[in-house]
């Protein structure tokens, strides 16, 4: 679904621990766990991923080296496989120099020992050795205890080397790795200004850089309109095709309603390029009948273009939604701009939406184009979008800051289900919860995000808790 998944590459470092004492001790036993360590990294290994094997460290030495391998290739994630007992001496100096978020696998090679076949050996010598390619427990307390003093960002999965539990876990670590650098190099147009008095959206750009790692590019609607009314005949035929491709034209939009929102979508489609945006968010008005305002009465159905084509835009201003969007569109997920809409208490469900920006990748069928006779709160009239977002899981995003001025992730798992909605030119869907729709809008709204949110396909909530340890913030989830 989104293209900025596959072209965002990642280097995930990767290196296994034993104990130089057994190799001599145990015949066959490091190349029985170096074996197990391959396993590991074919199953890591994917479109995107770059693993940085550092092999099987067993000394403090070659800790060091493993360490000084995965600074040079600078890693953006570490997977330390304990393949049996090993001294965390092996292990504090590769985490200490790289600085990096570490994922402790530990992962027996079977579910249980075949302690009948086990007990048949005989030789106690060689009962130990297997005991010992089954042991990796037994250093995940001593690992957890020297991060802990160290104070080392780490995180323990435990399962089997093919515990499908496990690898879903992993696999959440891995792409969470991976949004976390879509995010640290994302550019954020900001276009325009806030809507005045919604007190919940100002956001402070400094403290989302300093989380997200990301630039903020501020937009003039001088360049805009210069794009704009730079416009070649050849671009707007272009332009008004592709409205007719991707959108389902209603026959209620005028002809000069078509060519003037073709004209503004060609306009930010340069200026996203221009600037190489990642996603951006805007408000504008302006005096009445002044030409700014002639151009921000168009822009929703090229900032919806934008949004399906992996540059996620939020109205309003809403910096902090423009996050969570960008967030959702980085999983793959879509990550439809919206806010409340209204309660159907009969059914026990809550209806989000918004005019516009839509994300067409999870509409259920055609986003329909249509024209809008008065943009509500806003100035002007023009073209709006009509979608709903297809039936099936969804999870809602907000990146929410609180009175210390800090960050938060908060997210909700529901279910997008059928029924009636509004057809007022905006998206608009229905939404059941498990908690219910007024516990969910009481719990949901006490956790203190702005009224927008992003809403994206799936449930997803795993991989946003652990994008939100890589970040150090706090992840809060209400269902």
């Amino acid at each position: 679904m989104s293209t900025s998944r596959k072209n965002q590459r990642i280097s995930v470092g990767l290196f296994g621990i034993g104990l130089d004492t057994y190799w001599p001790q145990f015949k066959g036993l490091k190349q029985r766990l170096l074996g197990y360590q391959k396993r590991v990294h074919q199953k890591l290994g994917r479109d995107g991923v770059r693993i940085v094997d550092a092999g099987l460290v067993d000394s403090p030495d070659q800790a060091r080296e493993a360490a000084d391998l995965f600074k040079r290739e600078d890693v953006q994630i570490i997977f330390l496989y304990v393949s049996t007992y090993a001294l965390s001496s092996t292990v504090l100096p590769v985490v200490q120099k790289a600085k990096v978020p570490v994922i402790v696998l530990n992962l027996q090679p079977v579910a249980a020992i075949d302690y009948e076949a086990f007990n048949k050996l005989g030789d106690r010598g060689v009962m130990t050795g297997e005991w010992l390619a089954h042991c990796q427990a037994c250093s995940a307390p001593e690992i957890a205890c020297v991060f802990n003093r160290a104070g080392i960002d780490y995180h323990l999965v435990t399962g089997t080397l093919d515990d499908a539990e496990a690898w879903r876990e992993i696999d959440a670590w891995v792409d969470a790795s991976r949004v976390a650098a879509v995010m640290r190099n994302n550019r954020v147009g900001v276009l325009g200004h806030y809507y005045c008095g919604m007190l919940d959206v100002y956001s402070d750009m400094t403290q989302q850089a300093a989380v997200f790692g990301c630039h903020f590019e501020l937009l003039e609607m001088c360049q805009l309109k210069k794009l704009r009314d730079g416009v070649t005949p050849k671009q707007l035929k272009a332009k008004l095709n592709q409205f007719y491709s991707e959108f389902e034209v209603s026959p209620e939009c005028s002809e000069a309603e078509l060519k003037r929102a073709a004209q503004t979508s060609v306009a930010l489609d340069l200026l996203a390029k221009e600037h190489r945006l990642g996603s951006m968010t805007y408000y504008y008005e302006g005096t009445s009948g002044n030409e700014y305002e002639n151009i921000v009465t168009s822009v929703i159905a090229g900032n919806s273009l934008l949004t399906a084509h992996n540059v996620p835009v939020a109205g309003e201003c809403e910096i902090k939604n423009a996050q969570a969007l960008k967030i959702m569109d980085a999983f793959g997920v879509g990550g439809s701009f919206s806010e409340f809409y209204a309660m159907d208490f009969n059914d026990d469900i809550v209806l989000l939406g918004h005019d516009g920006p839509g994300h067409m990748a999870i509409a259920e069928g055609k986003v329909k184009l249509v024209p809008l006779p008065v943009y509500h709160g806003k100035p002007g009239q023009g073209l709006s979008i009509e979608m709903r977002v297809k039936n099936g899981p969804v999870t809602l995003l907000s990146v929410v800051q609180d009175g210390q001025g800090k960050l938060k992730l908060l997210a909700a798992e529901g279910e997008s289900v059928p029924g009636p909605i509004l057809h007022i030119g905006n998206t608009n869907s229905r939404y059941r919860f498990s908690i219910g729709a007024k516990n969910f809008v009481n719990t949901w709204s006490k956790a203190g995000p702005a009224h927008h949110c992003a809403i994206g396909v799936g449930h997803i909530a795993q991989k946003l808790e652990k994008l939100a340890a890589l970040f150090g913030i706090e992840f809060i989830r209400i269902c």
